[in-house]
Formats: structure tokens, C-alpha cells, sequence
């Protein structure tokens, strides 16, 4: 174990309940955890409380017990929802719970399960959890991902190391990506937060029609919709209150308009779906859809989730990350798509956010899509950057203004 481990520990359940998601007096608090996280889910239950919490309701995950689950169910059981689920799931969203989403799962967790069977899952869940999922992407409540290091996914991304070694490797790359390690992770945040700002604010004033992508196998023009709105690390919540919605983050993004997208993209790293790592994917998009879609590794688990969820054959999110970086120059492939992303300008299948663009979030669902928002069952990032993408921003009147070069910033 590492030497500092409880002291880095504590001190990430600290930034977690004080600034992502910020807790106050009163505030119900959700948890979503592995069993591995049972040390620091305790820590962040009792920080939440010393903030104020009224209540903290933490539901447990196993991987070893949702993948029995899905070897021996049939496909009717999987997808019958119980309603109390989702009544409970309701109960928390009238009482704005803050919900946080501890991820540490095996990324090949579901590896060889039948494909249809995760992906009618996955579809009947996202059916019954739709209002939830909406009022989260509108930021009607307050929400964070952040990461524990779990064994297996330890091993996998370090499999070179002993199991022990692997583990501890994993929680030093998530601290330091998370700024646990500096002397001050909330002073650090708040600092990290104003520079991801600054981009943002320059890419609001420029209101760019379209972006256009170079790099080896990818040649890509996507439309951006009127008025769209820029974001970095920063959200506010209906209430008001300010918190952060992914520890580690380093972008900026926006949706763009789903029915403007053409050309080739292709996969820079690896993605984990569904318990499925798919990897070396390549897509061709015509007047906004996918058209052509392949993949070196897990590609009927990527047909499946473009042809079996409600728009996922559009584009929900454009996110612009820089190739230097502290999670790219890490150089490690994390397979989880919270860090990943983070190493990589990378684009989403599927919904956008109504925060996206101006006054969305009081737009019904038909007037996003209207707007040119993608409304979907499903949000899929992936991640296309590189250190030799260019990325060109196209005003209303065709003038191409750099944004990147080789991978890097340039405004």
C-alpha cells in the first residue's frame, strides 16, 4: 500500500463531497459504488454528513455478481425493471439528491456474454431511468463520476506489475489526475477550473458553424447548432449551486448539430461498453448519421449499440482535450472511459446535454431536437485525438480559424 494512502485517501473523500459535488445543509446525498469502494464510500458518507447531509443512501455494485446475473437470467428477466426501482429512483430526484458515481468496475467484466442480452439491458434500464437520466443532463441536480481503482481493472492497465503493485499504481495515476496529491486538491481545482473557462469563453464568442477534423484516418466536418453553449470543468445546478461533474476532467465541449456530420472519424483509444473493451473503431457519418461502422475488437457490440438505442446513430457531444494532457502524457490506456476521455478530443454517440445550448434546459425534448440537439436512450463517448490532429473552426461565413494543431491548443 502506498505509504500515504489513508491520509491521499481521506483527502479525496473531502474534494469529492466539499467540491464535486458540494454538499450543504440539508442536501440528500446518492452513492453508486463497487464493493471494492467500501473504504472510501465510507469516508464520503461521513463527510457528507460533517457538510450537513440530511441523508446519504449508498447502492452497491459487484461485478462478479452482475455478470451471474446475466449468465443465468434470461433476456425477459433482465429487462423487467421493478417498479420500486424506479420509484425509488424518483423519490431521490424530488428530494434533488446530489448523486455521485464511483466507478472502479472490471472493464472486461461482461467479456463473452451474449451481446443481445447487455444491450436489451441496458436499453430497458435506460427506458425506465429516462426522467433521471434527463433532469441529470439538464443539471436539475448536482452529479459527479470519479474512480476508484479496482483490482482487476488495476491488472489490466498494469499488467506487467504484481497484483499489489498494479493496485497501488492505479490509485497514484488517479489522485494525481484528481489533484488529491497537491497540497491544496480544492485550490487546485478551483485554479484548473478557471483555465478550462478561458477556452470556453473564447469558443462561446466565436459561435463557429462547423469544426473540421484532420489526423491519420479521420477527415471530419461537424455542424455546430445556433447559439451553443461551450463548457469546462464547472456546472451549476438548478438551485444555484456549483459543482463539478467529472473528476478527472480536462475539457471543454459542447453538442453539436446531429444532423450535420460527414466524413470519416476514427478511434484513438480503446473504449469499455457494456463490459466489453471495442477497440480500432472507425465510423463514416452522412447528413448526421452513422452510415459504416467497424471495429478491430468488440464490433458486433458496437452494432448493437448503434442499431438497437434511439438515436445512436447521431452525435450528442464534441469535447476538445489537449494531447499534452497530464492523463495523455501519462501514457497509459486506462480502458475506462472517465480518464480516456480526458487524454483525447473525443466525440459521444448518442444524447446531448440541454445545457449545451442557450436556455436549453427550460426547452421541452422536441424543441432540443428542434435545435438541433440529439435526444437519445444512450450517451457513448469516444475518443479521436491524437498529436497530429488539426482542428479548424468554420465561421457563418466560411473563414477557417485554427483551433489545434498537432494535438495542441492554439488559441
Amino acid at each position: 500500500m502506498l505509504d500515504n494512502f489513508n491520509e491521499l485517501l481521506s483527502k479525496y473523500a473531502q474534494l469529492i463531497i466539499q467540491k464535486g459535488v458540494n454538499v450543504q445543509a440539508g442536501d440528500y446525498v446518492q452513492i453508486s459504488a463497487d464493493l471494492e469502494q467500501a473504504p472510501l464510500t465510507r469516508l464520503m458518507t461521513e463527510a457528507a454528513y460533517k457538510a450537513g447531509a440530511k441523508q446519504v443512501v449508498v447502492f452497491w455494485n459487484d461485478d462478479a455478481i452482475t455478470r451471474t446475473h446475466y449468465t443465468y437470467q434470461d433476456t425477459e428477466t433482465l429487462v423487467d425493471i421493478p417498479q420500486y426501482k424506479v420509484d425509488e429512483a424518483h423519490d431521490l430526484l424530488n428530494k434533488r439528491a446530489k448523486r455521485i458515481a464511483l466507478r472502479s468496475s472490471n472493464p472486461n467484466a461482461l467479456n463473452g456474454i451474449d451481446p443481445d442480452k447487455i444491450s436489451a439491458a441496458n436499453l430497458a434500464n435506460a427506458k425506465a431511468m429516462q426522467e433521471i437520466r434527463l433532469a441529470t443532463q439538464a443539471n436539475q441536480v448536482s452529479w459527479l463520476v470519479v474512480a476508484g481503482a479496482g483490482q482487476a481493472w488495476a491488472e489490466l492497465v498494469f499488467p506487467d506489475l504484481a497484483p499489489e503493485a498494479a493496485l497501488d499504481a492505479l490509485w497514484e495515476h488517479i489522485f494525481k489526475a484528481c489533484r488529491v496529491d497537491q497540497a491544496d486538491p480544492i485550490q487546485a481545482w478551483d485554479e484548473h477550473e478557471a483555465t478550462l473557462q478561458a477556452k470556453a469563453d473564447y469558443l462561446n464568442k466565436q459561435q463557429f458553424a462547423q469544426l473540421h477534423y484532420t489526423a491519420p484516418g479521420t477527415d471530419f466536418t461537424l455542424g455546430l447548432p445556433d447559439n451553443h453553449v461551450w463548457e469546462s470543468a464547472g456546472s451549476v445546478n438548478q438551485q444555484g449551486e456549483s459543482f463539478i461533474a467529472n473528476m478527472p476532467t480536462e475539457e471543454v465541449f459542447t453538442a453539436p448539430d446531429f444532423r450535420q456530420a460527414s466524413g470519416v472519424v476514427s478511434s484513438t483509444k480503446p473504449l469499455s461498453y457494456g463490459g466489453t473493451v471495442i477497440d480500432g473503431m472507425v465510423f463514416h457519418f452522412e447528413d448526421g448519421q452513422i452510415v459504416q461502422a467497424s471495429a478491430k475488437e468488440g464490433e458486433e457490440t458496437l452494432h448493437r449499440l448503434i442499431e438497437n438505442n434511439k438515436g445512436a446513430k447521431a452525435l450528442g457531444e464534441v469535447a476538445l482535450v489537449p494531447h499534452a494532457s497530464p492523463i495523455s502524457q501519462s501514457g497509459i490506456i486506462f480502458y475506462n472511459t472517465l480518464f480516456d476521455e480526458n487524454a483525447s478530443n473525443h466525440l459521444a454517440i448518442g444524447q446531448a446535454y440541454a445545457t449545451s445550448v442557450k436556455g436549453g434546459t427550460e426547452m421541452s425534448q422536441e424543441e432540443l431536437e428542434a435545435a438541433g440537439l440529439n435526444r437519445s436512450t444512450v450517451h457513448v463517448d469516444f475518443m479521436i485525438g491524437s498529436a497530429e490532429m488539426d482542428i479548424d473552426g468554420i465561421t457563418q461565413d466560411g473563414q477557417r480559424i485554427p483551433i489545434f494543431r498537432q494535438g495542441a491548443w492554439v488559441i
